[in-house]
């Protein structure tokens, strides 16, 4: 029974805090607006391998069942 609720409760969060990262995305996304933005190919840069960075940090730890210390991104 414990182990229905630890599901439940996996599948909650999981499917709010996916919800919530794809809208980040998005809206970083749209920062692409030329006309609103400016930002080199560099920044692009930056900002795509800070989230495949995060993306492969949360893989591994999904593989591993472990935990890693968090990195703060700036550009």
């Amino acid at each position: 029974m414990a182990r229905e609720a630890d599901r439940k409760k996996f599948v909650e969060l999981a499917e709010k805090r996916v919800a919530k990262t794809l809208k980040d995305i998005r809206l970083i996304g749209n920062l692409s607006n030329k006309s609103n933005y400016s930002y080199t190919d560099q920044d692009v840069k930056k900002i795509y391998g800070a989230l495949k960075k995060a993306l492969d940090e949360m893989k591994a730890r999904f593989d591993s069942k472990g935990a890693n210390e968090e990195d703060v991104f700036k550009l």
